[in-house]
């Protein structure tokens, strides 16, 4: 299989290009400057508009992931320039379709979608409404640029909440916050978090693009290899974020902490540099359509998936020590 990844030069898209790689697959990673962070064979592109790049697409299974990292401070001006990361190179994508149609559309999208979704439970088909322009907003222009390419190929929307990944950016800050003694909840704590193990992100993947619905190492699913539209991938597990810094200090053998009053979470934020909506605003959605077709969480619970993401990060800190 030729297996195309736009944006692929972040954590999520170099594990999903190594995982794969080693499934044996030819990957592509369109790039607008070459990295070689990963095995994957990296094929220049301006982002912008068609080119040679797109011979690339033909008879490919393609996930656009590209777009900038949202953990920024939402100015207008980073919003505006948030959507038009993604905006951009997909419509960009969606012409070079219209000549070498992909056979297989993943399209990369947010369970922020739906704004703050408070105790709500949120199956696909929920409807998205009005929210924070930094998340509604922008999910919602990044997947009406996708929309075209449904008419070309078919296409799966990844409505995908937070990847939980060893060594990244997300996870780092919140085990550094537990370690200096901040780990208690955040604001009132009442607020859902919809995650995932990056494990199953991968196996997801799998799934979608697999024509017998096999996955490697996951038993059988029911058909999600030809599934199309709205897709939630996150495990059938949400938690509040009250229970999420409780397993972090569970995790790294911390006690108590205090909690992180919502005004200093507000005031901290332009300080770090990023969005205290992120942390303040939830939504509760289950994968409904990937429970309904036989997807196996390698981990649905949280507290098994932050004790091995924790191991797998000291196992790589141990050997780049040795190195």
């Amino acid at each position: 299989m030729k297996f195309v990844i736009a944006g692929g030069s972040g954590a999520l898209g170099r594990a999903v290009a190594d995982h794969r790689t080693r499934l044996g697959d030819d990957v592509v990673v369109l790039t607008r400057r070459s990295t070689g962070a990963s095995g994957a064979r990296e094929v220049l592109w301006d982002g912008e508009s068609p080119g040679p790049w797109q011979q690339e697409l033909d008879g490919a299974v393609l996930l656009n992931l590209a777009g900038e990292i949202v953990d920024q401070r939402p100015t207008r001006r980073t919003i505006n320039r948030l959507a038009e990361s993604r905006v951009r190179p997909t419509r960009a994508l969606v012409e070079a379709a219209r000549q070498a149609p992909p056979i297989r559309w993943l399209q990369m999208s947010t369970t922020a979608i739906y704004g703050d979704g408070g105790d709500t439970v949120i199956r696909e088909g929920y409807p998205v409404r009005e929210g924070p322009a930094q998340m509604t907003g922008v999910a919602t222009a990044w997947e009406r640029a996708a929309h075209p390419a449904a008419a070309l190929t078919s296409q799966v929307i990844l409505h995908t909440g937070i990847v939980l990944q060893a060594n990244t950016p997300a996870l780092d800050r919140l085990l550094s916050m537990t370690r200096w003694g901040l780990g208690g909840r955040v604001g009132p704590g009442t607020q859902w978090i919809t995650w995932l193990h990056i494990a199953d992100f991968l196996g997801i993947v799998d799934a979608l693009v697999s024509g017998d619905g096999a996955m490697e190492g996951d038993g059988a699913t029911h058909g999600l290899g030809t599934i199309d539209g709205v897709v939630h991938v996150c495990t059938p597990g949400p938690v509040r974020n009250a229970e999420l810094m409780a397993q972090l200090r569970h995790a790294l053998g911390r006690g108590w902490a205090p909690p992180t009053p919502a005004p200093l979470v507000r005031l901290g934020a332009p300080l770090l540099g990023t969005d205290a909506k992120l942390a303040l605003l939830g939504r509760r959605c289950l994968p409904q359509r990937l429970t309904d077709g036989g997807y196996e969480f390698r981990y649905p619970e949280l507290g098994a998936a932050i004790s091995d993401l924790i191991s797998e990060a000291q196992l790589s800190k141990a050997q780049a020590a040795k190195a």
